[in-house]
């Protein structure tokens, strides 16, 4: 069964009188947990499409389901509520905020969703959940006292607090040595193989691709390839 579903989706932006068009149709199925990245060249557009995917910008024509439910007719409000209960999002740079404690980062989706839980089970699932990401004695650390994989597995942690059926991904491994990013890496072909965890990577990195069982290359707005392989840590 399909997560993802794209409909000719075309993004295109006005500055001033300078027409770009950025997305020129983008048609593409995602089945629920597979393990995909997307990749091209700076310009090739897979920014844009997964700003598109992650609610965050409104294509300009086209059709996008996510779980059967078409998110380009959703309000400002829904589609917010669409980020918090079914995506969770990693990025470069950790999106931490400098003076909140590790446990604080996690249990925020909790605190703003709808289940409108207490305070002290947020605050124990936020606690299981660094647990199992290896940071049970950092979660009253700043992100200043963390290292750079332990910001980025507490952003993980974050992301996946509600539970999300789809992961996304933007350039994780970006400000990452090498050792750090093969455990990150791992953690995320982890939660792909035993969760069932979708999971899109946005990468110009073909170590990060190849943990991927499909990669799927973007050039001048459209999709240039889409081929299956055989993953592998690097």
């Amino acid at each position: 069964m399909n997560l993802i579903e794209l409909r000719d989706i075309r993004k295109t932006f006005y500055l001033g009188e300078v027409v770009l068009p950025v997305l020129k149709g983008i048609t593409l199925n995602i089945a629920k947990g597979e393990r995909v990245a997307l990749t091209g060249v700076s310009g090739s557009g897979k920014s844009t499409l997964m700003n598109t995917l992650g609610c965050l910008d409104r294509p300009t024509a086209g059709e996008y389901l996510l779980d059967g439910e078409d998110v380009t007719r959703l309000s400002n409000n829904a589609r917010a509520m669409m980020r918090n209960q079914k995506m969770g999002f990693v990025f470069q740079n950790f999106n931490l905020l400098a003076r909140t404690t590790a446990l604080a980062q996690v249990m925020l989706p909790l605190l703003y969703g709808r289940q409108h839980i207490s305070l002290k089970e947020a605050k124990q699932r936020a606690t299981t959940m660094l647990d199992r990401l290896g940071l049970a004695d950092r979660m009253d650390h700043h992100p200043s006292q963390l290292s750079g994989g332990q910001q980025q597995r507490v952003a993980l942690a974050r992301a996946l607090i509600n539970n999300p059926p789809l992961l996304l991904a933007d350039e994780p491994t970006g400000n990452l040595d090498s050792n750090t990013t093969r455990e990150v890496l791992a953690l995320f072909k982890q939660l792909n193989d035993q969760d069932g965890i979708t999971i899109l990577i946005v990468t110009h990195d073909p170590h990060v691709a190849a943990v991927c069982k499909r990669v799927i290359r973007m050039a001048d707005g459209l999709i240039e390839t889409d081929e299956i392989q055989t993953e592998g840590l690097t």
